[in-house]
């Protein structure tokens, strides 16, 4: 018999969508926000409108400095003013963006501006987005050197407008003392610095206590800070602390004010990291906006990942040292702190390894927040942790963005949040956020037709439950009030209990609470579905059922100080853990802390139908994202 030839597998239907046009008019085109017709999403009448005629395009605008920093009103403590130069003589310089929007540009897709309260009439180019943090001017001037070829329209009257500051001399930043210094200056604004944990690994005395002089895994930010010592480091390869450094407690701080929480900025990143030039824009952004902008709101730390186990970071000092010293530029050198592996296997031991997918239970892929749990067990000074990939990026100004999240995410109240988590929200289908809301209401109540709910009823030839499904019940979903923990969860945690019952609530409980754990993607039910780590669950009890669960896609998120305690207690006391993914949401979801999916606003290229995009993110169970067996 011949050689039958298969046929090339046919192309997912979203390629045969026209791509958008609209993303790239260019900053002649812009027109305020009210007069824009978006491309997308549409009606075919308006689809004529969107083209730009020669008469249309305008000479080059003046940008506008972005100042979204809140105004400090009289119940906080007074806010200093950072610089970049130990004599105060160089400002930070600030973002620039041009007021409209291209012609044409399409609406997002999914997510929204008004409902985050962030801000869509406005846009930035390259030079005026970068170019505060050297993009856009040669190395001899202190820049990185990028930039300079091409279409340079904008690039030099970025430092022309009033009120901007000259191009920025890097060459000869240290950001560590930067940063220490800004938080020195503002330590008045936020609350005290606890004790830090026991830095075991580094210093272990005979009674296995600290020594007197504490040790930190970075600078303190509240310390007051002698700049004679600053840049000296300690046995972790970061500054150590000096002779002339003030704890501030509640006897040094302001009184009768408000008093803010601290935050710490997770870079997760690994020892041989390639550091691109764009890669340290981004950086010196972060830190520029979120921390010395803000006034030490924020503090830019760098995780570094030490890929081979057989090096002993937490025995040898000079080691320690060595690697940290190479792992970051020069620059940002002093802000970083060594794991491994290796060293998460000695501080969780016992839990039992499956090597699941062949994957180690202690590797970074599995357990990612192993090491983010550790830091903040080390640093309870800081109130809140964002863990943040080295391929995060955003187009818009990095403070405005967490504020408005912050903001928002507090104001949820906590009931229908777990079903509303669960879902892409789609402005162009479901119209306003009330109607969201009331939509998923409904989907959970009442159940609906799609043909993925058939699974979550399934039974076995015995009648009983199959492992990781829903036992049999009918369309409708059951409500998330309060915890929801598995029969071997870590006890006596005080989780957060309902004032009242479900019904009776009106929407009042958990409004202006923080969120214990906010994500960037739906918080799904990964039950029942064909997602590769559903069942990556280790240390539980798993005879009758999976414990329940939810997962985010990608680990970007912030965690509160309360959530990485239980998560670190859950695993160090109770041996349990699960997929980086489904970690964080399973254990909130376990204890009732408050978690939130923020529906930022996401764009897409292609002009997809938006009903059936709708159909295609949230194809799970009654309507939700995740999918399905039958997805």
């Amino acid at each position: 018999m011949g050689t039958v030839e298969k046929s090339a597998p046919k192309p997912p239907p979203w390629e045969a969508f026209p791509f958008l046009k609209r993303y790239h008019g260019g900053i002649r085109t812009l027109i305020p926000k009210t007069k824009n017709t978006p491309e997308y999403p549409h009606d075919q009448a308006v689809m004529q409108n969107i083209s730009v005629s020669k008469q249309e395009i305008k000479p080059v605008p003046t940008s506008v400095p972005y100042d979204p920093y809140p105004k400090i009103e009289a119940e906080y403590a007074k806010k200093h003013e950072c610089f970049l130069d130990a004599a105060e003589a160089i400002k930070v310089p600030r973002v620039h963006y041009y007021p409209g929007v291209v012609k044409g540009f399409p609406e997002a897709v999914m997510g929204s501006y008004e409902v985050l309260g962030l801000r869509d009439d406005i846009c930035f180019d390259r030079f005026g987005r970068l170019g505060p943090y050297g993009y856009g001017y040669s190395v001899k001037r202190g820049g990185l050197g990028a930039g300079l070829n091409g279409d340079r329209e904008g690039a030099d009257e970025l430092w022309k407008v009033p009120d901007s500051t000259t191009e920025v001399d890097y060459s000869g930043i240290e950001w560590v003392k930067v940063q220490a210094a800004c938080a020195s200056k503002n330590a008045a604004r936020f609350n005290p610095v606890e004790k830090p944990g026991q830095n075991l690994f580094l210093d272990l005395k005979s009674d296995g206590q600290q020594a007197s002089q504490e040790k930190s895994l970075e600078p303190k930010p509240s310390l007051v800070v002698d700049d004679s010592i600053v840049g000296k480091r300690d046995e972790s390869g970061i500054p150590a602390a000096g002779p002339n450094e003030t704890m501030v407690g509640p006897e040094t701080a302001q009184k009768n004010v408000t008093l803010l929480p601290r935050t710490a900025i997770l870079i997760r990143t690994w020892w041989d990291f390639h550091y691109t030039t764009e890669d340290v824009i981004y950086l010196r952004s972060l830190i520029a906006e979120l921390s010395l902008l803000s006034g030490g709101e924020f503090t830019v730390h760098f995780l570094v990942h030490v890929r081979d186990d057989n090096v002993p970071i937490w025995a040898d000092k000079k080691i320690y040292n060595r690697i940290l010293e190479n792992a970051l530029p020069a620059e940002f050198r002093g802000m970083g702190s060594l794991w491994s592996e290796r060293q998460m296997g000695l501080i969780y031991g016992g839990i039992q390894e499956s090597f699941f997918r062949d994957l180690p239970v202690h590797g970074v892929y599995r357990s990612t927040f192993m090491p983010v749990q550790y830091f903040s067990h080390q640093h309870p000074e800081y109130d809140f942790v964002w863990n943040l990939e080295m391929d995060v990026r955003y187009t818009g100004h990095w403070y405005h963005f967490f504020d408005q999240i912050r903001k928002w995410t507090k104001a949820q109240p906590r009931k229908g949040l777990w079903e509303r988590n669960g879902r892409f929200y789609i402005p162009s289908v479901h119209g306003s956020w009330e109607d969201f809301k009331q939509m998923v209401r409904v989907q959970t109540e009442m159940g609906t037709e799609s043909p993925n709910n058939i699974w979550s009823g399934l039974k076995s030839s015995t009648g009983n439950s199959i492992p990781g499904s829903r036992t049999a019940q009918s369309k409708s979903d059951k409500s998330i009030w309060g915890p929801e923990p598995p029969p071997d969860v870590l006890t006596n945690q005080n989780d957060d209990q309902p004032p009242t019952t479900y019904e009776k609530d009106k929407y009042e409980w958990g409004v202006n609470e923080e969120a214990d754990l906010i994500t960037f993607n739906p918080l799904f039910d990964p039950d029942s579905t064909t997602w590769f780590f559903t069942e990556d669950i280790t240390g539980y009890n798993t005879t009758a059922s999976l414990p329940p669960r939810r997962a985010a896609i990608t680990t970007t998120s912030r965690l509160s100080k309360r959530l990485l305690t239980l998560m670190h207690r859950e695993t160090v006391l109770k041996r349990h853990t699960m997929f980086s993914e489904m970690w964080p949401a399973s254990v909130s979801l376990h204890h009732g802390l408050k978690a939130v999916y923020a529906p930022h606003p996401m764009y897409i290229d292609r002009d997809w139908p938006p009903s059936y995009l709708a159909a295609v993110m949230n194809g799970g169970r009654n309507g939700a994202s995740g999918g399905a067996r039958t997805s």
